[in-house]
């Protein structure tokens, strides 16, 4: 070490220098106090907390941290706030940290400020050193970790050596976070559409507003435009979306589509909500949509709603109307009624004099439909019950009065125009816990023992000359046992002069409360026959036992998971309902699916599905879902995946049925490139959907087309 006292100190041989966290090395280096310089040459590494740059030659201002490197070799290394997942679009800050590591080489590296730098003619890759499977190629990079935004300029992005994308000017985040600009184009195909191919750009106008703006070629049909506009704030936060597709060459109309949430919240207790639903044609979704869920929508809500919440009671004001979609002439659907309006009270106060529970529930709702019943309807049911609650058990008598009045304007079904209908209604509910300590393969649980009785006593009313507005018989399983109505809605209330018994059984983890296995048994007694039916005519139940129940639910052996339940006719001794499946997963990426279902008269199908290891970073991924009843698939996927470390690519092929004799197939692929971009067509919904307990290789961002879903 030689110099010049407080002016310039000469180190040569193995030099250090450390200053406010980072480390300097080099054969030979130069440090200028007064201009606070620093110069060094050969074998020259800078160290900043887990950042290193490697190269030949660098001059640096220290403490401004301004300065060039020579063809350096770097890895930066920072940690970045990310949005929490499930949190999209936040009001106020709710992040978490992540580490977002880059490496690559340059020509040189001009040091701009603190987390700020400006590589020239470089390459940048999220890959492990000795791994350069993909690569950005850029003439000009600049990283700004403060921003946590990266900006390329004349940037070809190289997969296995092969360039694969060009453009001139390019934004990404350097945290996974919202950053305006073009995306990835998605690539697809469909049998409906031929090739289809999207370019969305991404506009993120603030923290809570963004909006995306896509453009999506389907080549047997035509260009396609649309936008998604998504809003919070601390008072309302809503979605908006529209496409439009002007001249569909296979249909030969102009096709469009509407979809507007939003919720409000007022002052005072008042919020609102809106739900608005809009498609051209009856085979929208069935021509332009990938998705099953989608479409399969026939029914689709116009719907707004007026909420006030007290301390003891609620009200509701709610207006709604259907676009019915007729996508399948073998299986017409029928158009539901429209609300105009429908208002709801619904009041209680618990522990109230000498510990009785009053409740209230009113209903005022105008029903209307092209071509059945319509009129008004006016539902009052006070109720009181006495809960007698201890620790180990509890009894609760409730009795109520069940008063309706109808006030029909057209009636195309026998009856009056006026009709009124009260019910009184009692029951008793009682049950009790018990509990053992029990020791199964070794391991200690709680295992309890649940019964429950539940009686209820419904005085018979003929009601043959009350319309049907909303009114089915409701599913027979065990949440609806122990309900007061064997029918949903409003329009009729069953006689009843019965006790359900059911019987719970849980293995519980005594350390943490953790569930690991549920079973329950259950059956209703009889003491009258049947009275009331949906409809004038139909069969009257004159059994004195319901079918039976049982269900089995949760883990039975370690990695083994099971989901079964019966219904089973003891009077006709035959199952009525059937459903079973299992599981294994002994790790994240390796399930194994199997399920079988069947309800009389109804459906029978059977549903493989799985994701697997193969070999060499290989994964299979898959379904199969057949009806054996109707002998047609109703939806096979079949895949695969590539985990290269630093990347990831995936192809799907799926078919599905759309109506009872069509089918639909769809082809997704996929390169997904770690912590930096994503290219091609998103599977990873329908793989979600399709395999229970899909694990994701790494955690993917939604999907931003939504017509294309």
């Amino acid at each position: 070490m030689y110099g010049v006292n407080d002016r310039e100190s000469v180190l040569e041989g193995n030099g250090e220098l450390r200053r406010y966290g980072s480390v300097l090395t080099a054969d030979k280096m130069t440090f200028h106090q007064v201009e606070d310089e620093v110069d060094a040459e050969s074998n020259v590494v800078l160290t900043q907390e887990n950042s290193v740059i490697s190269g030949p030659k660098l001059h640096m201002k220290l403490g401004d941290k301004i300065g060039a490197f020579q063809s350096p070799s770097y890895t930066f290394q920072q940690e970045v706030t990310q949005e929490i997942m499930g949190q999209p679009m936040t009001v106020g800050k709710v992040y978490g940290k992540k580490i977002v590591e880059g490496r690559g080489q340059a020509d040189s590296i001009d040091f701009q400020g603190e987390d700020h730098y400006q590589l020239n003619n470089a390459t940048y890759t999220t890959c492990k050193p000795g791994n350069d499977d993909w690569y950005l190629k850029t003439d000009t990079l600049n990283l700004d970790y403060e921003r946590e935004v990266g900006e390329g300029r004349a940037s070809t992005l190289y997969f296995k050596d092969k360039p694969i994308f060009y453009v001139p000017s390019m934004d990404f985040s350097l945290a996974d976070k919202r950053q305006s600009g073009l995306l990835p184009p998605t690539i697809g195909s469909t049998s409906t559409g031929g090739m289809d191919i999207t370019l969305p750009y991404y506009w993120n106008i603030a923290p809570n507003y963004d909006a995306t703006v896509i453009g999506r070629e389907i080549t047997k049909r035509g260009l396609q435009l649309g936008t998604e506009v998504r809003y919070l704030n601390y008072g309302y936060n809503g979605t908006f979306r529209y496409e439009n597709l002007p001249q569909d060459k296979l249909a030969g109309m102009t096709r469009s589509a509407l979809f507007w949430q939003h919720n409000q919240t007022f002052a005072n207790g008042f919020s609102g909500r809106l739900d608005i639903n809009k498609v051209s044609d009856d085979n929208y979704f069935t021509d332009l949509s990938s998705r099953i869920g989608i479409a399969s929508q026939s029914n689709l809500a116009r719907e707004g709603n007026l909420f006030y919440n007290s301390t003891w009671w609620n009200a509701q004001a709610r207006v709604l109307h259907y676009q019915t979609l007729q996508t399948d002439p073998a299986n017409p659907v029928t158009k539901p009624y429209s609300l105009q309006p429908q208002l709801t009270l619904n009041a209680r106060r618990p522990d109230y004099l000498g510990g009785t529970d009053v409740a209230l529930y009113g209903q005022y709702t105008d029903f209307e439909h092209p071509t059945f019943d319509v009129g008004k309807r006016t539902v009052l049911y006070p109720q009181l019950s006495l809960p007698m609650v201890t620790s180990g058990y509890y009894v609760t008598p409730k009795i109520g009065l069940h008063m309706t009045r109808y006030d029909l304007t057209r009636r195309t079904t026998t009856g009056d125009d006026n009709v009124t209908r009260d019910l009184p209604i009692f029951s008793v509910d009682a049950g009790a816990t018990f509990e053992r300590p029990l020791a199964v393969f070794g391991r200690d649980y709680v295992q309890t023992l649940e019964p429950r009785l539940y009686y209820l006593n419904v005085k018979a009313k003929n009601q043959d000359n009350i319309p049907l507005f909303d009114t089915g018989l409701a599913d027979f399983n065990f949440g609806q046992i122990f309900s007061e109505n064997i029918y949903s809605g409003q329009d009729r209330i069953a006689d009843a002069n019965q006790l359900t018994a059911a019987l719970t059984s849980r293995l519980v983890d005594p350390n943490t409360g953790v569930e690991y296995l549920k079973g329950m048994v259950g059956q209703r007694l009889y003491f009258r026959d049947q009275v009331v039916t949906l409809n004038p005519g139909d069969e009257v139940r004159t059994n004195r036992t319901s079918d039976f129940l049982a269900a089995l639910s949760g883990r039975v052996l370690p990695k083994i998971y099971t989901d079964s339940a019966i219904q089973y006719n003891p009077n006709d001794k035959r199952t009525e309902r059937f459903t079973l499946s299992g599981r294994y997963q002994p790790d994240t990426g390796k399930v194994l699916n199997a399920g079988y279902r069947f309800t009389r008269d109804l459906l029978k199908q059977v549903d493989f599905s799985g994701q697997w290891p193969l070999s060499g970073g290989w994964s299979g991924v898959g379904r199969y879902n057949y009806s054996i009843q109707d002998k047609r698939i109703i939806e096979a996927v079949g895949g695969m995946e590539y985990n290269g470390g630093c990347w990831v690519s995936r192809v799907v092929l799926q078919r599905y049925a759309t109506t009872t004799g069509s089918s639909s197939t769809a082809f997704f692929v996929q390169l997904e490139l770690n912590d930096f971009s994503r290219i091609g067509s998103n599977p990873l919904d329908i793989l979600r959907r399709s395999i229970p307990g899909y694990g994701r290789i790494n955690q993917p961002a939604a999907d931003p087309v939504f017509g294309s879903q």
